[in-house]
């Protein structure tokens, strides 16, 4: 549940008014009170019954007798206005559930506490199923102000009871509420019913955080950003100081206005991360973007979307190793590439499953903490740069096959803090992420498969997979991915790696236990360690004298060579 409390001033009757009004919308509908502080108190009706405005004229001067009685000595502001509302998930409630939550409310807070005959007159109003108002006036009957110091926070820890009484979500709060809101500013009220009335799925502020975070994740340095802005179809406004810096800037939708003028927002009012002195912060903490040309000694640099998924596999290493500000600013930059990848995609239905993924994540990521963004250069740097390189299929399946891997370190983070909301957030994440991945990996998987080696090669490779991964060997040997495999391991080996060993390498970076198809990770995690440089014939041969080292299955003597099939294995199996 989620309480929020106001102190709208001193006009009772205006209050109550909105409260049995329809409303702008006409959102409400059925108000009626559900406990007061006398249960004999007339409830006004529907906003267009009979007799409708006297009774409302009576509840707020009965509220207000003791404000007049106390007179001067009546304090300045005397409406109390707390509103509770239950999470959608949650049962619908009963009028005398919602009577027992309002009773509690008024006593944990001190508005009226139980048993005090002369506790502040109040009404509790039901709105809809999912939430009552509760209007107080701060006048005791002995002409006192209430101590209802610190309301909120008594309301906080009330609720939180209720909840576990009542068998309802339990909404995090403290550090992790804090935490999972302190990026994204929230949308009022106002936002969500203009919305509503002109069917958008999102608010003009949700719309316009979404925009920019995009652009953010394209662009090199701030013109460029701006340019992108505008090019998304933004109205865009800079501020300048007199010493001739920029100051801030500020956006606006251009069909969003009151009146004739555009309703705009800044950056801090879409995020805290999304004010100009942060998004400068994050421009510069990129490597120079690289583009793949050849080198003098003739071989090629990495393509960005390599570069960008070998940065991408290191994170849950820092998320489970490294201070706050590290861990931070490496999900601040993956964020920034889950929003960057549905501009790289043509097909609408994958393109929305990847910003939803993105649209989810920024609830997963984003804490309190300070950032140091230099310690995710290299991430940022191929960022920038993947977009001057389109991306195939491979280089895509590849990456979303570590994001995957990023977000099950995040959420795997988050349940250690015990953060619930944030571990929900990542998990929706993995949703979109693995639909992604399901529509792009079996075309990638396929056309790997058509440059499957030799049937000699292939028998070579199985009997190897056999000695290195026995109890993994039967099943990937039957999945659609065995070819995909077979090639990746004969691109690493022309390449001047050991097939065992990377073998050995891939299946010691994650269980594969838990995996749906072990041929796929296996392939994607080893042309990941294909891109780094081979070991030298020298340098194999001193692995192979330590006395440390220990030997690969093909190097390993004296042990019989487990059995495989004479002839190439079936991919038939679905995964």
């Amino acid at each position: 549940m989620i309480a929020n409390i106001v102190k709208p001033g001193n006009n009772t009757y205006g209050v109550l008014k909105y409260l049995f009004h329809k409303g702008r919308a006409n959102e409400h509908t059925d108000q009626h009170i559900v406990a007061s502080w006398d249960d004999f108190i007339p409830d006004p009706g529907p906003w267009d019954s009979p007799g409708h405005k006297q009774r409302l004229g009576q509840l707020a001067k009965a509220l207000d007798l003791r404000v007049e009685q106390a007179g001067d000595k009546a304090p300045d502001g005397h409406v109390w206005h707390c509103s509770v509302r239950a999470a959608p998930e949650d049962r619908i409630l009963t009028d005398a559930e919602w009577a027992t939550i309002a009773r509690r409310m008024v006593d944990a807070t001190g508005i009226a506490p139980e048993g005090d005959p002369d506790g502040c007159r109040w009404v509790a109003v039901r709105h809809a199923d999912d939430h009552i108002h509760i209007v107080a006036t701060k006048v005791r009957g002995d002409l006192r102000p209430p101590r209802n110091w610190n309301d909120y926070h008594r309301a906080m820890t009330e609720l939180t009871a209720i909840e576990k009484e009542f068998g309802l979500t339990q909404v995090p709060r403290g550090p992790e509420a804090a935490a999972s809101t302190a990026a994204a500013k929230r949308s009022t009220r106002a936002e969500q019913e203009k919305a509503k009335r002109q069917g958008r799925d999102m608010t003009g502020r949700e719309q316009l955080r979404h925009t920019v975070r995009a652009a953010l994740s394209h662009a090199q340095d701030l013109d460029e950003f701006f340019n992108l802005l505008a090019d998304a179809g933004l109205q865009v406004e800079t501020r300048t100081l007199p010493s001739g810096d920029l100051g801030g800037y500020k956006v606006a939708l251009p069909d969003d206005t009151t009146g004739d003028k555009p309703v705009w927002y800044s950056g801090s009012k879409l995020a805290t991360d999304l004010s100009l002195p942060q998004i400068q912060k994050r421009l510069a903490a990129a490597e120079a973007p690289t583009t793949p040309v050849a080198s003098p000694a003739g071989h090629r640099r990495l393509s960005p979307w390599h570069q960008a998924t070998a940065a991408a596999e290191r994170i849950p290493h820092h998320l489970d190793h490294a201070d706050e500000p590290t861990a931070q600013a490496h999900l601040t930059v993956f964020s920034e590439v889950l929003y960057a990848l549905p501009a790289h995609v043509g097909t609408p239905h994958l393109r929305a499953e990847l910003h939803r993924a993105a649209l989810a994540f920024e609830h997963a990521a984003h804490t309190r903490a300070r950032t140091d963004h230099q310690h995710a250069r290299a991430l940022r740097g191929a960022l920038k740069a993947m977009r001057y390189q389109p991306a195939d299929g491979t280089g895509l399946a590849m990456l979303l096959d570590a994001a995957i891997l990023v977000v099950l370190a995040a959420q795997r983070r988050s349940v250690m803090r015990h953060h619930d909301r944030q571990v929900a957030a990542a998990r929706q994440t993995l949703t979109h992420l693995q639909a992604a991945y399901d529509q792009i990996a079996p075309a990638s998987l396929a056309q790997l498969g058509r440059h499957r080696p030799s049937d000699g090669a292939v028998h070579r490779y199985a009997r190897t997979l056999v000695e290195v991964l026995p109890s993994h060997a039967e099943q990937i040997l039957g999945e659609d991915a065995w070819p995909a495999l077979t090639a990746t391991l004969a691109a690493a080996e022309a390449a001047g790696h050991e097939p065992a060993t990377v073998l050995q390498q891939a299946a010691r970076q994650r269980s594969l236990d838990d995996a749906k198809s072990a041929s796929e990770v296996l392939v994607w995690r080893i042309q990941r360690l294909g891109d780094r440089h081979a070991p030298s014939s020298r340098a194999r041969a001193a692995q192979t004298r330590s006395p440390h080292a220990k030997p690969t299955p093909q190097a390993a003597t004296g042990t019989p060579a487990a059995h495989v099939p004479t002839t190439s294995p079936r991919t038939g199996r679905s995964r």
